[in-house]
């Protein structure tokens, strides 16, 4: 019975620690937010105040970090689940003769290490006159996002039945507007996953916008919040925890905002034509 219960009791205590681990850094970032005198240790502000944020929010490179971040990540976003469908549904629909191959090959490029194409993207976008460009960076990350995106966004068409695209095809209706009008539809919890996946991904990488762009003025939030530890004689640590606060926000809000949609599921019984 001891034995019994002390496995029960195990999982637990070992989920707890972990949680106090991720949870003690996000309450040194909320609480040093509001501290004007933070410091590396966790503590409770003696009082609480706002001058962080209004330090953050009145610097102009600041506020174009994030507009930059957001245009980048937008971007990314949306050419990924675009062009991830118009991929997804061939593999989804047609018997292809090498779809299992070309799926692996897809899995395959999804563990690519981002750092091992690097030096070559780099020397094909100096061949190319594309590097500091905003441009160049969307498209380098939408192509790199795009394998796991077209895999994740083929098992979400999979779900949906195709007795209904044929029935949309009886009515007339063509391949591009049964996909359009019909599965895509039925697969907005799916398409959210994948855009908030890849807004989160691009949101937070630091690697290849450092990489690809020169100019200080054209990075992103996720390069600037590294400067800070540049830019002060001493790390002024309500800054970049009020910083940190601001950044996180985009990914929480997309979160949020989607729940209505993801919370449906695919609800789709009952739904094909007698």
């Amino acid at each position: 019975m001891n034995r019994y219960k002390t496995e029960k009791v195990v999982p637990y205590v070992i989920l707890t620690i972990l949680g106090i681990m991720f949870i003690l850094p996000l309450l040194w970032v909320l609480f040093a937010s509001f501290d004007p005198n933070a410091q590396q240790s966790l503590k409770m502000p003696s009082s609480f105040t706002l001058t962080n944020f209004t330090s953050i929010f009145t610097d102009p490179a600041n506020l174009r970090s994030f507009g930059i971040g957001l245009f980048i990540s937008v971007g990314q976003a949306v050419l990924v689940v675009m062009v991830a469908i118009m991929a997804a549904y061939p593999l989804s629909r047609y018997a292809l003769k090498f779809k299992k191959p070309f799926m692996y090959t897809i899995l395959f490029m999804t563990a690519l290490p981002i750092t091992a194409v690097m030096v070559p993207v780099y020397q094909l976008f100096i061949y190319l006159n594309m590097q500091d460009s905003l441009i160049g960076t969307i498209l380098f990350l939408t192509a790199s996002g795009l394998p796991y995106a077209i895999w994740m966004m083929k098992n979400f068409m999979d779900s949906v039945p195709l007795e209904l695209e044929e029935s949309a095809w009886i009515d007339g209706a063509s391949v591009w507007a049964g996909l359009r009008r019909v599965v895509a539809p039925l697969m907005i919890p799916g398409i959210c996953t994948v855009a908030i996946f890849t807004f989160s991904g691009s949101w937070g990488n630091f690697f290849v916008p450092y990489i690809l762009i020169q100019t200080p003025d054209k990075f992103p939030a996720s390069v600037t919040i590294f400067q800070f530890f540049g830019t002060f004689g001493m790390i002024e640590y309500g800054k970049l925890a009020a910083f940190s606060m601001v950044y996180t926000m985009p990914s929480v809000i997309l979160y949020i905002f989607s729940q209505k949609f993801m919370s449906t599921g695919f609800s789709l019984g009952g739904a094909s034509k007698g």
